[in-house]
């Protein structure tokens, strides 16, 4: 005889518990928009919180590592080669904790508490940033404005690599839970809501856009002319108010409860696989699945049965001696189990070929700057830093951003009849392209460099302003590729693995930076021998860091044409309570 209960809570959906023959399951119960004393939670008004906070998070953020790679040559005393892919392991660590931080909100802890406990770590290692600065490493004050050398001290090297890995640590676990989080305010059943959930992300890139635009332009001055305690405390006030203005929204927000270990789920199927690998998969419409709307996996929707990974399908075929016996999910797992694999196992390809794009795009924040540092940078006696030379690239953000979606989608709709513009898949494709671009006119500017050196310097007298159109082309690669990304992985992840998703995105930023880092490496090593200094020499007028931008423009012409054949092969997720499948 089956008994059942409900548990209440003012922030998250019910739990019908059901007991059957000693195997157990919970049911969700739909969250209702409002809460018991009639107060509306969630909602456009809300979700700008979170806007605010990412974008004081990301001034926070870029504060410290958009002048990174100067701060490491100016002050530490390291040299280009090892500044610039110590910047990019840096860039790279920061992403790949947002699969921590993703793994800890969709199993265990939830958004808020997940977005809560990283941004605490992120203020620590701001703080711990600004001490190391102030008492250890900027030796005598004002020094590692490009004129003075510093004397740091080793104890101190040590707290500023902690205070940067904190930082990384505390920044990377809270993105994408934050726009998942975000997506989150939304409900998808309302058709208003669910128009404003799209447009969530391209305003959350909007926001930290806008906070970087700060970054690099005023921080990236002070931080220039060696005012480099100012920029991090700067970065901790900023930080704490990000994280004040994140709590302030603790009453109204819309929350969702983590849906359990999506490992051990994953496991459990392909384990299931394993064992019945000699079991012939059963027809759609004998797998296995719990009955009623709701799913066995607590919180999650149920995902219809596609046809790819047949093989797959032998974790919910029913062997005779399961049908009566309690159901096992080491042995027999759902459909909606099983398709939540195959989810991930689709985006597996799609995301893979966002790599080459990242390599692409961490140029920015390392060879960009350096090329800019040895060009001439004067307007008049003022002098521009190297690193502001971004907020070109900010505005171009800003501005095809404001462009896509007056304009574009508005255009791309009536066309195509989708009501998103061009899809996620198509967006990204266009950002690749326009990356490969960018890294054409990058050469381009360095064989112009090249051709206004000074003899006997390690400047050129070529103008800095000629960097414009490689920053211009990133940014507008960024509202394609990062937009379309985010949009695309929270929209195809089961809900079960939204943070996931989501981290998918900036995983791939990681993995660019590390490619990024070896690429370097792979490149100085083959053509530093005999008597020849490489390509990316510590006197770059030595050198040949054009043909390095080609080699990254063929390595995304190549990927595109993978990029196109996975995206024709992706089968878009069929939630069970859509009436069709979503174009991506």
């Amino acid at each position: 005889m089956a008994t059942s209960f409900s548990v209440d809570s003012p922030n998250i959906a019910a739990n019908k518990v059901i007991e059957e023959d000693s195997s157990y399951r919970e049911e969700p119960v739909m969250e209702k928009s409002s809460r018991e004393d009639g107060k509306k939670t969630g909602g456009t008004k809300v979700a700008s919180l979170l806007l605010v906070n990412q974008a004081l998070a990301t001034l926070a953020f870029f504060g410290v590592g958009v002048n990174l790679v100067l701060f490491l040559t100016r002050v530490l005393g390291q040299d280009n080669v090892n500044a610039a892919n110590n910047v990019s392991k840096w860039i790279g660590t920061v992403y790949m904790f947002s699969l921590i931080g993703a793994f800890l909100s969709d199993s265990y802890w939830g958004r808020f508490l997940t977005c809560t406990i990283f941004q605490l770590i992120f203020v620590l290692g701001l703080a711990l940033s600004s001490l190391s600065s102030w008492r250890f490493l900027i030796n005598p004050a004002g020094c590692g404005d490009g004129d003075t050398p510093c004397k740091p001290s080793s104890i101190g090297d040590d707290i500023f690599y902690l205070s940067i890995y904190l930082v990384a640590f505390g920044y990377g676990g809270h993105q994408p839970t934050l726009a998942t989080f975000g997506a989150d305010q939304y409900d998808e059943k309302n058709p208003k809501e669910k128009s404003s959930k799209v447009a969530f992300f391209c305003y959350f890139y909007f926001a930290l856009n806008v906070g970087s635009l700060f970054s690099n332009t005023v921080l990236v001055y002070y931080e220039d002319t060696g005012k480099w305690t100012m920029g991090f405390l700067v970065s901790l006030v900023s930080a704490v108010i990000a994280f004040l203005s994140f709590l302030s929204g603790t009453p109204r927000y819309r929350y969702v409860k983590p849906c359990g270990n999506p490992v051990m789920r994953v496991a459990q199927v392909f384990t299931a696989v394993f064992r019945k690998w000699h079991v012939a998969p059963a027809k759609a419409e004998e797998l296995y699945e719990v009955d009623g709307p709701q799913s066995a996996i607590k919180g999650s929707r149920k995902i219809r049965h596609t046809d790819d990974f047949e093989f797959m399908d032998k974790a919910a075929t029913i062997k005779e001696n399961e049908e009566h016996s309690p159901k096992n999910p080491w042995r027999l797992c759902t459909i909606t189990q099983v398709e939540e694999a195959k989810c991930v196992l689709r985006m597996l390809p799609v995301w893979l070929c966002t790599i080459i794009y990242s390599v692409v795009f961490t140029q920015m924040a390392s060879l960009f700057v350096e090329q800019g540092d040895v060009m001439n940078s004067y307007i008049g006696s003022f002098h521009l830093p190297a690193a502001s030379m971004s907020a070109f690239d900010i505005c171009s953000v800003l501005v095809c951003t404001g462009i896509y979606r007056q304009i574009l989608v508005p255009l791309a709709g009536k066309l195509s009849g989708n009501p998103k513009g061009l899809s996620e898949l198509q967006r990204m494709g266009i950002g690749l392209i326009i990356g490969m671009f960018a890294m054409v006119a990058s050469g381009a500017t360095e064989i112009a460099r090249l051709r206004h050196i000074i003899h006997g310097e390690k400047t050129s007298s070529l103008s800095i302003f000629w960097q414009i159109p490689q920053y211009v082309l990133v940014g507008a690669s960024e509202v394609f590729m990062y937009v379309g990304q985010l949009e695309f992985f929270n929209g195809q992840a089961p809900d079960g693995i939204k943070s996931f998703g989501s981290s998918l995105c900036m995983a791939s930023i990681s993995l660019g930076n590390y490619v990024s880092s070896m690429l370097v490496n792979m490149v100085m090593i083959i053509t530093s021998r005999g008597q020849n200094k490489g390509w990316i020499p510590e006197n770059l007028n030595t050198g040949h860091m054009d043909r390095f931008f080609f080699l990254l423009a063929g390595l995304a012409a190549f990927d595109f044409v993978l990029y196109l054949l996975c995206a024709k092969w992706y089968k878009s997720i069929n939630l069970e309570d859509s009436n069709q499948e979503e174009e991506v």
